[in-house]
C-alpha cells in the first residue's frame, strides 16, 4: 500500500479563535487542559489517500476507522466558512452512493488540493 497523501487535522488554522482563547485561559489553569486535549484529539485523527482507498481513523481511547475504495467514491464535498477560507481549511466530505457521506474529515488543510488528489486518481 503506497501512500499519496496522510495528513492530521490542524488546530490554529481551523480554529484560531478557539486557540486564542485557550491561549488566554492558560493563566487560570483551564487552558492548558484544552490544549492537551485538542492536541491529542488532532494527533489521533489521520487522514489518508492512497492509490486504492481513502482511509479515516480518529479516537483517543476508542477507535473508528472508515475506508472507501478510490473508485467507489461519487462525490467530493469541500465545506468552508469565511476563516476557513482566509486559512485554507475546511472540512471534506466523501459520498459513495446515497444522501449521507460516509466519511467527514474536519479541519483539514488544503481541501480543495485533497479533492483534486482524490479526482485525478480515480480511474475513470
Amino acid at each position: 500500500m503506497t501512500e499519496l497523501f496522510k495528513t492530521n487535522p490542524v488546530m490554529f488554522r481551523a480554529n484560531p479563535l478557539g486557540f486564542l482563547l485557550a491561549l488566554i485561559l492558560i493563566p487560570v489553569g483551564i487552558g492548558i487542559f484544552i490544549f492537551i486535549y485538542w492536541f491529542l484529539l488532532v494527533r489521533t485523527t489521520t487522514f489518508s489517500i492512497s492509490k486504492d482507498h481513502v482511509l479515516y481513523s480518529k479516537g483517543i481511547l476508542s477507535r473508528t476507522n472508515a475506508e472507501i475504495d478510490l473508485d467507489g467514491i461519487r462525490t467530493v464535498r469541500i465545506n468552508q466558512s469565511l476563516l476557513n477560507r482566509m486559512f485554507d481549511t475546511g472540512t471534506v466530505e466523501l459520498y459513495t452512493a446515497g444522501d449521507s457521506p460516509e466519511i467527514v474529515a474536519k479541519n483539514l488543510a488544503a481541501p480543495n488540493s485533497i479533492r483534486e488528489l482524490i479526482k485525478t486518481n480515480q480511474s475513470n
